[in-house]
């Protein structure tokens, strides 16, 4: 089954314009690095050190991964992984 995750219209470029795609289960960094050995160049953007960067939000059946256990969240197969970078500006 696998893991079903939405990627963000900034990063569509390197899954060949696909909104969603499928990942192995495991911890967010296991799926960070299965993502980049699928699409190269898109782990970079998303983690660094095997850290999520901060601009990035990433969200575990609608709940951020910050009030989970962050990169060491566990994601099963069926669930549902959203990638949201941050977007800053103001008024």
């Amino acid at each position: 089954m696998g893991v079903k995750v939405r990627i963000p219209t900034p990063l569509q470029r390197l899954t060949e314009g696909k909104e969603e795609v499928e990942a192995k289960p495991g911890t967010i960094i296991e799926l960070v690095e299965d993502l980049e050995r699928s699409f190269p160049g898109i782990g970079e953007r998303i983690s660094e050190n095997k850290k999520i960067r901060r601009f990035v939000n990433i969200y575990l059946n609608e709940q951020d991964i910050r009030f989970l256990s962050n990169e060491g969240t566990v994601v099963k197969d069926g669930d549902e992984v959203s990638i949201i970078p941050a977007i800053a500006g103001g008024v």
